[in-house]
């Protein structure tokens, strides 16, 4: 009879504490922690241009390169954080903590891919690139909340540990006295 396999307690630390020695001695946690922001600040530049043209019709080279910028910021921190992931988690994807951040980030890259295949190809006309470049926008978003939000919970979670941990020592030194 085959097991289910075990679902994710909401209060399970992200890390174990050898994930957070790893996590916290890699120069890969650096890297992302350097192209997340990066990313973020091309990708508003970026919808800048791109509602600009939608709206306006003006600046359709500037919006089309910003895209592609985005793009290749977005793979970047795809291949680094699936090398993070492997350093810290023993695998380059769908590691337990990450899984439906990186399911997710499997639509995010897709729609990314096929904006510059549309560009390339020019499957789409200017209007339909630009489109297709907003709702790959609109998944980056839901995939970064994702992070955030996990990323928020660990440090929360880590805050309790060090919370719990402080409390035990208190206790400890009230018997010893």
């Amino acid at each position: 009879m085959r097991q289910r396999p075990k679902r994710h307690d909401r209060h399970q630390p992200l890390y174990t504490p050898e994930e957070r020695v790893r996590r916290d001695n890699t120069v890969w946690t650096l890297v992302q922690g350097v192209l997340a922001p990066l990313q973020f600040l091309v990708f508003l530049v970026s919808l800048f241009l791109v509602l600009r043209y939608l709206y306006s019709g003006v600046g359709e080279t500037a919006a089309t390169v910003s895209v592609v910028i985005k793009t290749l910021i977005l793979y970047a921190i795809m291949i680094t954080g699936s090398i993070w992931e492997k350093v810290v988690f023993g695998k380059y994807l769908f590691a337990r903590p990450f899984f439906w951040e990186d399911v997710f980030s499997m639509l995010v890259l897709a729609l990314h891919t096929a904006y510059l295949a549309a560009v390339w190809t020019g499957f789409l006309d200017v209007r339909g690139q630009m489109l297709l470049a907003l709702a790959a926008y609109a998944a980056y978003v839901i995939n970064a909340t994702q992070f955030l939000l996990k990323l928020r919970a660990a440090r929360l979670s880590q805050a309790r540990e060090v919370a719990a941990e402080g409390r035990a020592g208190e206790r400890a030194l009230g018997v010893a006295e």
